[in-house]
């Protein structure tokens, strides 16, 4: 029922993509731009004279830039040298009162908005209940899908492109040194209307990111029904577990099992590369009405074996849908036209040329086979492929899965339970009773439908959300530890919206930065519980365990950008075309990094990742978040924790280089992790 409904949504949505889509296009056709370059310097000339040559740079500035977002709609080039001089502020005393005016109005509509996406979405992501198509069409409604339109209706739009103009990249990076946060604000508010994307457009991508939601949040393999070559179930038969995320979580939990730990991590990979190559029979999917032996690919029902088909490249066809609805806005952007260069250059502020040549150096360090060798000493055998989330170093790995989920199942029976006891545990990490107390104020905790997630608030009355998975038999362990993950992306989110100086400001400077905060509290999951490890190598265990996880990551996020380059170079490609090539990018990046380490070739574990289908090109911000995360934790080591992270976050969303400068005093490096994992080998070995 499931996936008929989510078919008969899709089809919906592209009849009203495609009634929108023919309307909309005769607008564009006929509403350019219309300001030519001797208005824009004739405009910029009788400014100039008003005001003096002090205000020259920001009035060239501020008319290139509304001029290149105004259209005929917006009236005529009178009108638009009318607009700018009734509405160019020189005086700084009133431009700071109307900075002040749309701040405030913003937090407002983007709070508002915010809590619109929450209760639309709250049927995707909460489990309350079985999914009904509805609830697919609301969670694809965008509430903002026509701000920007608007605003350029009522000028707003205008006011803030001539009075605020943007900075480009280097720019910041280079002025903001000497900025003060007023005037970072004031950049902050200038990228606000950068480009004139269509609603419908828009709102396309609104739809295809929420049918990926869909497709992932309903990605269960029934571990129960699985099947070995003997017809032995070796997973309870209760055990749910989602794609890839608990997948790639019960392969780690298993290098504990002595017994048969290595047999049950053999099976899971066999599942993920039946997913990766669309081989999995469709009807296994979120299913337990069969059993299943990956290895053979045969089905059985009652006991008899059956044919069923496999899945049809559904997995890849989100990645194209995703892709089309994206590239469809690269005209309406004149320096970040690709989606590529949106989401590096633009959202993560960091060149995607720069982030390759990053993790090629990080990946290519030969401390990288003398880890791997060290993982083959300690496990006693040859490395295979899902070895990468190899998880040996941590404390936890020596203690038994069920002795931790005895102690999160009663501790936390639900999400009320956790979220009473998040002061407790903000108390433990060194803050106040009355600060901690007041961060776990803005924090709901809410039982997930998929693996979890941390929603954040947008204005300074609602709630952060922390979404975590919870059982009937109440929070496992692999519950646990995402859950104080996402809790440390809430406590983030908490301070950088409440503690910054500028609502403009809020946040930090791309998802990477709030991965680090994330990550740092998840390392302390076991000391929360009151589990401490007494190992005097922990220190250089921790560090191996991450530089493992780093090593991980980068290379699957290689074959994320790797991916949309291809894409790019192929636009029109379908579904079973991509999927060769994601299949081959993968075993290229494994032949390039880690053939070598592991002694096998054309292994295409790195593309298992589901964000790849949900979140393009996000996964970068992982590898980036472990290394802020490393160069924090070693700044912070021996000061108060909870002061420091306090101090961090607070900072505001700068650039990432001016932050890190900020934070810790150094820009973002692969060299402090490679030097303290060449120190923690010579230690260990």
């Amino acid at each position: 029922m499931i996936k008929k409904n989510y078919f008969i949504l899709l089809s919906l949505l592209l009849l009203v993509f495609t009634q929108c889509t023919d309307k909309c296009e005769d607008k564009q056709t006929t509403d350019m731009k219309n300001i030519t370059e001797q208005t824009v310097t004739k405009v910029q000339n009788l400014l100039i004279e008003k005001f003096g040559p002090d205000s020259k740079e920001l009035i060239e500035r501020g008319v290139a830039h509304a001029a290149s977002l105004w259209r005929t709609s917006d009236g005529s080039e009178i009108d638009f040298e009318n607009f700018c001089s009734e509405n160019y502020i020189n005086d700084a005393s009133e431009k700071q009162m109307v900075f002040e005016k749309i701040s405030k109005n913003f937090e407002s509509l983007w709070g508002h908005g915010n809590k619109i996406l929450l209760d639309l979405n709250e049927n995707m992501h909460l489990d309350n209940g079985p999914y009904h198509k509805v609830d697919a069409m609301f969670a694809a409604y965008s509430p903002g899908a026509h701000f920007a339109d608007d605003f350029y209706a009522n000028k707003i739009a205008f006011v803030i492109a001539l009075n605020f103009p943007p900075y480009s990249l280097d720019e910041k990076n280079d002025m903001g040194k000497n900025w003060t946060n007023l005037q970072w604000a004031y950049a902050r508010l200038g990228d606000v209307f950068t480009a004139r994307v269509p609603a419908n457009l828009s709102q396309a991508i609104s739809n295809v990111a929420t049918e990926a939601d869909i497709y992932i949040s309903e990605y269960n393999i029934y571990m129960g029904h699985l099947l070995n070559d003997k017809g032995e179930k070796l997973f309870p038969e209760d055990m749910v577990l989602l794609s890839h995320w608990n997948l790639r979580d019960e392969i780690k939990s298993n290098y504990a099992n002595k017994e048969i730990g290595l047999e049950k991590q053999d099976m899971i990979y066999t599942v993920m590369k039946r997913i990766i190559d669309q081989s999995i029979p469709e009807k296994v999917i979120n299913s337990g009405s069969y059993d299943w032996n990956p290895l053979t690919n045969k089905v059985f029902e009652n006991g008899a074996e059956i044919q069923l088909a496999s899945e049809p490249d559904t997995r890849y066809q989100q990645i194209v849908n995703n892709f089309n609805a994206l590239k469809a806005t690269d005209s309406y952007y004149t320096d970040l036209n690709t989606f590529i260069k949106r989401s590096f250059s633009g959202e993560k502020e960091i060149p995607q040329e720069e982030v390759e040549k990053l993790f090629d150096e990080y990946l290519s360090s030969p401390v990288a086979k003398e880890v791997g060798k060290l993982i083959s000493k300690r496990l006693g055998r040859d490395l295979r492929p899902y070895d990468i989330w190899y998880d040996g170093f941590k404390a936890r790995s020596s203690i038994s899965e069920e002795s931790l989920n005895a102690i999160t199942e009663k501790k936390y029976p639900d999400a009320k339970a956790l979220e009473a006891d998040l002061s407790n545990i903000l108390v433990k990490l060194g803050w106040s009773k009355e600060r901690a107390q007041f961060l776990a104020s803005k924090i709901s905790v809410d039982p997930a439908r998929g693996s979890g997630h941390a929603w954040g608030a947008q204005m300074k009355s609602e709630k952060a959300h922390l979404r975590t998975r919870i059982s009937g038999k109440g929070m496992n362990y692999k519950g646990y530890n995402i859950a104080v993950h996402e809790f440390g992306h809430n406590v983030e989110q908490t301070i950088s919206l409440h503690d910054v100086d500028y609502y403009m400001m809020n946040g930090v400077p791309n998802t990477a930065f709030t991965e680090a905060t994330a990550f740092i509290f998840q390392k302390r999951d076991l000391q929360l519980l009151g589990i401490n490890d007494p190992n005097p190598d922990k220190e250089y265990l921790e560090t191996l365990d991450l530089y493992w996880q780093v090593f991980e990551i980068m290379g699957v996020s290689m074959v994320d950008m790797k991916v949309w380059k291809w894409l790019y170079e192929n636009p029109e490609a379908t579904a079973a075309q991509l999927k060769e090539a994601v299949i081959q990018i993968s075993k290229d990046v494994w032949n390039t990094y880690y053939s070598e380490i592991y002694g096998i070739k054309d292994e295409p574990i790195l593309a298992i990742y589901t964000h790849m289908i949900s979140n393009p090109l996000y996964l970068a911000n992982y590898s980036f978040g472990h290394l802020i995360d490393f160069q924090i934790e070693n700044y912070i080591t021996g000061k108060n924790f909870a002061a420091e992270v306090d101090r961090i976050w607070s900072i505001g969303r700068l650039t990432p280089d001016a932050w890190m400068q900020k934070a810790v005093g150094e820009s973002i490096s692969i060299k402090p992790m490679i030097e303290a994992t060449e120190e923690a080998l010579k230690h260990i070995n």
